[in-house]
């Protein structure tokens, strides 16, 4: 079987940063993809990609189009595209995504939902079988 590999992240390409001397609590909003390197408590909601430090803390609801993360998450996660763990990842919390990225090494604690459970299949129509 052949080894994942996800794509490195080039810190140059990411508008914002949040440092690892940051301890931040409350509600993130952004549009442009942002990083956190430092600890963060709160809600976090995002239109874009959210990049989660090798040595970062999030305890935190995430909705984001793009997650990917090489620190630790507690919460729920929602990734409206893609979810990444690196092999330095640990989640403690539920996933939902229609793709999920796991290297191994990482650590997943949760359940994951994808789609295309009882509720996306179709329904069978009831009555006597043709």
């Amino acid at each position: 079987m052949p080894e994942v590999r996800i794509k490195e992240i080039d810190e140059h390409e990411i508008d914002t940063i949040l440092a690892e001397d940051i301890d931040f609590e409350g509600v993130l909003n952004f549009k442009k993809p942002l990083m956190i390197k430092g600890k963060f408590k709160g809600e976090i909601k995002s239109s874009s990609a959210l990049y989660v430090g090798e040595k970062a803390y999030v305890e935190a609801h995430i909705e984001a189009n793009v997650i990917s993360s090489k620190g630790r998450i507690k919460g729920d996660i929602v990734a409206h595209s893609r979810l990444e763990l690196y092999s330095t990842a640990h989640v403690d919390g539920d996933v939902t995504c229609p793709d999920f990225v796991m290297e191994s090494g990482c650590k997943f604690n949760g359940f994951c939902n994808m789609g295309g459970g009882p509720k996306d299949q179709k329904q069978k129509p009831e009555g006597n079988p043709a």
